[in-house]
């Protein structure tokens, strides 16, 4: 009996719905082959690493989801947090950090705090993500000019500093083309074209610019086809006392992140979303990829929002997308010596930009004060400190202000 119904659901399903979870699992694919790639090597690792990211976590994560339409991998978001552990601990001490990462979603999963986490408010939200895309544009700026560091800078203001020096030394014009017509391609596209993603349009575009150029322009180099062999890491105590405040970091911003992805899609479906059984999806997929030299994964809100839009009814979709990159890894890793950094770096700056959601920055100046000081915190503590400090100090200044709100509702006696 049992038997027979799987098999009748089964048959429903590919007679109604996996048509459409494969056209959206294959567009979705698409756009995250570009982005997997250009997170990876804004974080600090190697190509190919956010591309096993995107594959492992993205399709681990689809399968346990608490969404129906949720995709997974590496994200913008992270960048910045990332970044800044393989600056000070290398990329060993990420993917250990990754791993706690994991542990600590499936924690928050378990204890049920999902529900919590949805509540962070909005200006603190709006700060953080603003600041972020700050930074990561100015990060791409070297890639884009084509300019040469002496050293990996630390933080948003030696980045621009070091940009400034550098331009003096003169920028490769080869490169600055190839991020401009990237750049065209995809804001043209965008604009004349709306069925079909932008990015992977757009870095094909630069590709073909940056291959007429020859060598004359940095490439992002080779990536070995197929996907790692599994890896130990370094599980020592002190190694894992030394980490916890970066996972605990990377842990609250890709709970914040997916969930917020996930709300994003309930409002986008008319549907709702297990809060934590997405956590504790998160968490499996960030615990098993660094073992296979992954960097911590979330929801992907755009990619998610391109799944839905191009038609997804459940889960598999998103599985989808992760056997498509891992076909592309498989089939067309040799050609990837031909992607310049500068086209990688120009799709940054897009996303950089609707990262930053001007519109809604802007109109939260019309709010009132308390939360224009909310906002502003948050942003420039991420933008000139540190991220888990302004969402720290974004937190507290909220709370503390819906405590001085809610103490002066007038109370009526009954006496």
């Amino acid at each position: 009996m049992v038997i027979k119904r799987l098999q009748k659901r089964a048959s429903n399903y590919l007679k109604n719905d996996f048509k459409h979870d494969l056209i959206a699992g294959i567009i979705v694919g698409l756009v995250a082959l570009p982005l997997a790639i250009a997170f990876g090597v804004a974080s600090g690792v190697k190509p190919e690493q956010g591309l096993y990211t995107a594959i492992i976590a993205g399709g681990l994560m689809a399968l346990f989801s608490g969404s129906n339409f949720q995709v997974s991998g590496p994200t913008g978001a992270f960048i910045v947090v990332l970044l800044g552990i393989v600056n000070k601990f290398g990329v060993e001490g990420l993917l250990v950090a990754g791993f706690m990462a994991g542990i600590i979603l499936i924690l928050l999963g378990v204890f049920r705090f999902g529900s919590v986490i949805k509540y962070i408010p909005y200006p603190v939200v709006v700060g953080f993500t603003a600041g972020i895309g700050v930074i990561i544009f100015a990060g791409q700026i070297k890639d884009f000019l084509g300019l040469q560091f002496d050293h990996r800078p630390q933080g948003f203001v030696e980045t621009v500093n070091l940009v400034y020096h550098a331009v003096g030394n003169g920028i490769n014009y080869y490169s600055f083309i190839v991020g401009g017509v990237t750049l065209a391609a995809f804001f043209l596209w965008k604009k004349f074209n709306k069925k079909f993603p932008p990015a992977p349009v757009a870095l094909l575009v630069g590709i073909i610019t940056g291959v007429l150029f020859g060598d004359k322009l940095p490439t992002i180099g080779n990536i070995p086809a197929g996907l790692p062999k599994f890896q130990m890491l370094d599980l020592s105590f002190s190694h894992l006392q030394l980490l916890l405040p970066a996972a605990l970091t990377i842990a609250m911003l890709g709970a914040i992140e997916s969930l917020l992805s996930a709300v994003v899609a309930d409002g986008m479906t008319g549907t709702k979303h297990n809060s934590n059984k997405e956590l504790i999806s998160q968490g499996l997929g960030n615990i098993v990829v660094p073992f296979f030299g992954g960097i911590p994964a979330t929801g992907a809100i755009a990619r998610t929002a391109t799944n839905i839009k191009n038609g997804a009814r459940t889960r598999v979709s998103a599985f989808i997308h992760a056997i498509v990159l891992l076909l592309v890894i498989l089939v067309f890793a040799s050609y990837a010596s031909y992607i310049p950094l500068a086209a990688l770096a120009a799709i940054l700056m897009t996303v950089a930009y609707y990262m930053s959601e001007i519109p809604h920055f802007v109109k939260l100046f019309k709010a009132p004060l308390p939360d224009i000081l909310v906002l502003g915190a948050t942003f420039l503590l991420t933008v000139f400190v540190d991220l888990t400090i302004a969402v720290g100090v974004g937190v507290v200044l909220a709370a503390l202000l819906f405590i001085k709100r809610v103490s002066e509702v007038p109370i009526v006696s009954l006496d």
